[in-house]
């Protein structure tokens, strides 16, 4: 076994990052495959998302060297998922980092021992171009971008597509973009639908198929610190999420 490992990447926030992460590695655990979920964010929307300890050993202390990477994963309540919770003080690594040497490859080091233990490792990302979504960038084999419905939404992802490509030639040659995901998407806003037409012509293949909708159990669900299909899993979001898990698999595979 050798894990796939995937980024949630957007530098805007309220895009659907950390929703994605969570239920797309739900899904994936559904269909049989062994998915550690990594908080990497600052806000632990994740680790609340997935009724995770917050108290325990979490990634900070993995990236400082206080605890091994190993020593720093749960269980959660949900089969074959599993979660290195996130703590307040990644957001103070840039300014204890700034003069180390390689400071960039601080999480592929640290998380290397894991590559064996998972089929899937999934990192939900700061909203921010900072050392913290460099690491997770120079670690990464996949990018998944997810992509709110809405006009200024081309601009911005003409700034990840180069930043990407800038990693890509400077610090982590294999790294691909496994898909451009929409979300919060909504049918009956003509917008939307523009937007998700003009980007699906321009990006062609690089955008999933699958499209996830804005819907209100979505929104609930990490409230009760539930993934979707577990909140709702007759929900149309639970449905898209399977669609999308399903999707994944053969991209990567």
């Amino acid at each position: 076994m050798n894990a796939k490992k995937i980024i949630f990447y957007n530098q805007k926030g309220g895009v659907g990052k950390t929703t994605a992460c969570v239920n797309l590695g739900s899904a994936l655990s559904e269909l049989g495959q062994k998915v550690l979920l990594v908080d990497f964010d600052a806000q632990c929307n994740l680790t609340s998302a997935v009724s995770g300890n917050a108290r325990k050993a979490n990634i900070y202390q993995v990236l400082v060297g206080n605890v091994q990477a190993a020593s720093a994963v749960q269980s959660t309540i949900f089969p074959n998922l599993y979660l290195i919770p996130g703590s307040l003080d990644v957001a103070g690594l840039p300014i204890e980092l700034v003069n180390e040497n390689n400071r960039e490859f601080f999480l592929k080091t640290a998380l290397e021992p894991l590559n064996s233990d998972f089929d899937y490792i999934l990192l939900d990302c700061p909203p921010s171009l900072g050392l913290e979504t460099m690491n997770a960038l120079s670690w990464a084999d996949y990018v998944i971008i997810p992509l709110q419905c809405e006009y200024m939404a081309m601009e911005g992802l003409n700034l990840i597509m180069r930043t990407i490509s800038n990693v890509k030639k400077n610090l982590n040659p294999d790294l691909k973009v496994l898909g451009i995901l929409f979300t919060m998407y909504s049918k009956r806003t003509l917008l939307n639908r523009q937007v998700v037409d003009d980007i699906s012509q321009f990006f062609g293949d690089t955008v999933f198929k699958t499209i996830i909708p804005r819907t209100v159990r979505l929104s609930e669900a990490p409230s009760h610190g539930l993934p979707i299909n577990f909140y709702d899993k007759s929900n149309i979001g639970a449905k898209a999420f399977s669609e999308l898990a399903k999707e994944v698999i053969s991209r990567v595979e």
